[in-house]
């Protein structure tokens, strides 16, 4: 996998309140991710851009809702998520705060 794929596979972290919880309990991180990523670019991307072991990778396909606008008709796009298990001794920090 090359760098610049390596940039374009994680889109950000996903906040939500299901987020925070799985965070939590499981030590897994969830981001958004290309739709086109498979688990092990995802697996790579994070290991190589935060330094961190990555133990197993889950993903999921969410579909956009249908939405009305007035009279017009629209829909939210699609977009997958990627749960990311950390191993033992590794942590995530997005808050950047140096300890």
């Amino acid at each position: 996998m090359n760098q610049e794929r390596i940039y374009q596979v994680l889109l950000g972290p996903h906040v939500s309140e299901k987020a925070t919880l799985v965070a939590e309990a499981n030590r897994q991180f969830v981001f958004k991710v290309r739709l086109d990523a498979n688990k092990l670019e995802i697996k790579k991307a994070v290991e190589k851009l935060f330094n961190v072991q990555v133990a197993f990778v889950n993903t999921t396909v969410v579909k956009g809702k249908n939405k009305r606008f007035g009279r017009s008709l629209g829909r939210r796009s699609d977009f997958k998520k990627a749960y990311v298990a950390l191993k033992d001794g590794f942590d995530l920090d997005f808050t950047g705060a140096a300890e």
